[in-house]
């Protein structure tokens, strides 16, 4: 792929990965051809902050889980009413490192 293409991309979408991370997806994005770049931009990434916002409005009854796609824990933490608070709180710190770790996953299911 272009170099400017991935540039481009990783400008518009870094905040939704680690930044530790970003020069591996370049160098991955770099290596796949250009009939890729319309599918690439169609990917339904996550908002890490969106995410937060969500947790902190709504955590107590698994919705930001649900969003992530941790379908399993968003049940648990319904039923359990967010772990009787605690783990609402506890998502609280861990819900955008979750949402960027989902975000690397989808890409690197779509770089192969």
């Amino acid at each position: 792929m272009e170099e400017n293409k991935v540039d481009m991309f990783l400008m518009a979408n870094g905040k939704y990965f680690e930044s530790i991370q970003i020069p591996m997806i370049r160098d991955q994005l770099l290596k796949l051809d250009d009939g890729k770049w319309t599918m690439l931009q169609s990917l339904n990434l996550k908002n890490p902050t969106t995410l937060l916002i969500v947790s902190l409005l709504a955590g107590q009854l698994g919705i930001d889980r649900f969003m992530v796609g941790d379908t399993g824990l968003g049940i648990a933490k319904l039923l359990t009413c967010g772990g009787l608070g605690i783990w609402t709180i506890v998502d609280w710190f861990l819900i955008q490192g979750i949402t960027r770790k989902k975000n690397y996953e989808k890409l690197q299911q779509f770089a192969y």
